[in-house]
């Protein structure tokens, strides 16, 4: 039975609790032994632990520690397990970082993994938390893709370049750890080894040296090339260690297999001849192999590019220690609070066709629509979608399965059929055919299509959990303030020397108000005299203020237009 890729993942399982995404048979104890140690007896625990007695008190010839002690105090010797006091110890230099590397690293989610979790969420309609689909992204590396990318300085130029090996796509941050990775990987496709016998080193030996981290061996420390070895492999493999700490964990072998195998080294020469080139050429040890190298076929096989993308598997097998570092850290900082990763999901899933929303103000839902409320009172709808709006309202943690058991409960089951008859015992038994699985009925049929209408209009929200609610009604916004208009100037005085004939003449003109509206409208009220400006012999106006226009009001902010 054929399982399904990663890439693949459902949504509808791992949304499940912990425990329901178990299998049932599995055994967490299967492996688990016990403790097969012998059980301490309370004697062996209540026994001091002495050495052996020996006849008259006698210790060994060692003594106390104490005494070791003193005895190589009154020797001038230094004590055991620390320096006189004379010696000091040297503070030993401390590693340098490594420079910061002016390269990003990036995990993004996988392409074919994406369509099969919006053609998901398309078809089921429910609403997925996006940090949790972030946080299924990055639990296996079959779901993402890892990018590098070189960062460039204010000029647009490259600080720090990517090589890409054109023979297994793998990524590198220089060319000398591209070439190391060629040389010893493909060393086969582009140089034959061969051996010839020479003549062994001269002299007795009865020890080498070894290099105790690598194992190497580096032949006696009297042999003429010895201090050569030491300090390329030094520069080598262990740059960063200083070189006295490196040379004090060189060791002395005085085993004869080791000393024999360095002499058959020794004794052999070896040979590089070149593959995969017009000339055949021999090359005398690796120093003139890796030149070679650089200049016939590294152009061919390095590319320098600013930008990369592999696949998660991929991503996690790079080879070089500075981009494996810097994937790491990503995804480590992703897993504490995936934002740039759901950033990018929500990019990608808006290209999709899906929609976003917040519940509760915090948490950040992917579906097929938006929240849309549904106004049965201005929107005509039908009966059934009437039922449906108002059970999820007055249910609490409604439920598809509470809904249709509402609505539209299941009839009853059938009852069984009678016991076949049993057949001869000649006639072969027939296979036991699985009942069918009976079909819905009509009402549940329409319930369904309904309710998967209001799920996609946005009108009705199925969470991942499987909760459904009602988009709630919107709150209406507080209309904006309107501007309020500028005041009038005020108006400018006369000069003081025109004043008193301002005066005069305001005391010449008798003054002219118009008739209250109070007493015009009230006949039994007397009528008041009011002078005008006519000349004499004219006939007074009956409606004063009708000659003049009416001053402008001003409105208030409420009945602004």
């Amino acid at each position: 039975m054929s399982e399904s890729p990663e890439t693949e993942f459902d949504l509808e399982k791992l949304f499940l609790p912990a425990w329901a995404q178990e299998s049932p048979g599995a055994n967490k104890y299967a492996g688990f032994m016990g403790d097969t140690r012998r059980e301490s007896r309370p004697d062996d625990r209540q026994a001091p632990r002495r050495g052996p007695s020996r006849p008259g008190g006698q210790r060994p010839a060692g003594g106390r520690p104490q005494d070791r002690r003193s005895d190589a105090r009154d020797r001038g010797g230094p004590r055991e397990g620390r320096p006189d006091r004379g010696q000091r110890f040297e503070p030993r230099e401390p590693i340098p970082p490594p420079p910061p590397l002016q390269v990003t690293a990036t995990i993004l989610p996988d392409d074919k993994g994406l369509d099969s979790l919006a053609r998901q969420i398309r078809m089921t309609g429910r609403a997925y938390p996006l940090f949790d689909i972030a946080q299924l992204i990055l639990q296996k590396p079959e779901r993402q893709l890892a990018r590098w990318d070189a960062l460039k300085d204010a000029a647009g130029k490259v600080t720090q370049p990517l090589f890409l090996c054109a023979l297994d796509d793998s990524l590198w941050l220089s060319e000398d750890e591209a070439v190391a990775h060629l040389l010893g990987r493909h060393f086969d496709m582009f140089y034959k080894t061969e051996k010839t016998a020479t003549e062994p080193p001269k002299g007795t030996y009865t020890f080498v040296a070894q290099c105790g981290m690598s194992g190497l061996i580096l032949g006696p420390p009297n042999y003429h090339d010895y201090q050569s070895k030491l300090h390329k492999l030094h520069t080598e493999r262990f740059a960063r260690m200083p070189f006295e700490a490196f040379k004090a964990r060189v060791k002395i072998v005085k085993d004869e297999a080791v000393v024999k195998k360095w002499i058959e080294d020794q004794s052999t020469r070896t040979q590089y001849t070149c593959l995969n080139v017009p000339e055949a050429q021999s090359l005398p040890n690796m120093e003139a192999v890796e030149k070679h190298f650089r200049q016939t076929h590294l152009p061919n096989l390095l590319k320098q590019v600013d930008s990369h993308t592999m696949s998660g598997p991929a991503g996690r097998q790079v080879r070089s220690p500075g981009l494996q570092r810097l994937l790491r850290s990503a995804w480590e900082e992703q897993r504490r609070f995936p934002l740039k990763l759901a950033t990018t999901l929500s990019q990608q899933f808006a290209a999709r066709g899906l929609q976003f929303f917040k519940a509760s103000h915090s948490v950040t839902f992917v579906s097929v629509a938006r929240p849309h409320f549904l106004d049965m009172e201005a929107t005509p709808v039908s009966e059934g979608v009437r039922r449906i709006v108002e059970f999820i309202n007055a249910t609490t943690r409604c439920t598809r399965k509470k809904l249709i058991e509402a609505l539209v409960p299941s009839p009853p089951p059938p009852a069984a059929p009678a016991a076949p008859a049993l057949p001869a015992a000649s006639a072969p038994i027939p296979a036991p055919v699985p009942p069918a699985e009976p079909e819905p009925p009509p009402e549940q049929t329409a319930l369904a299509s309904d309710l998967h209408w209001l799920v996609h209009q946005g009108h009705v929200i199925e969470f991942a959990n499987g909760i459904l609610e009602t988009a709630k009604r919107p709150i209406p916004k507080p209309p904006k303030p309107q501007p309020k208009p500028p005041e009038p100037p005020p108006a400018q005085s006369s000069a003081p020397e025109n004043r008193p004939a301002a005066a005069a003449e305001s005391a010449a003109i008798p003054e002219t108000r118009p008739a209250p509206p109070e007493a015009a409208a009230t006949p039994d009220a007397p009528a008041i005299p009011f002078a005008t400006s006519q000349p004499a012999g004219e006939p007074v106006p009956e409606n004063p203020a009708a000659d003049h226009p009416a001053a402008p009001q001003t409105l208030s902010l409420t009945e602004q237009p």
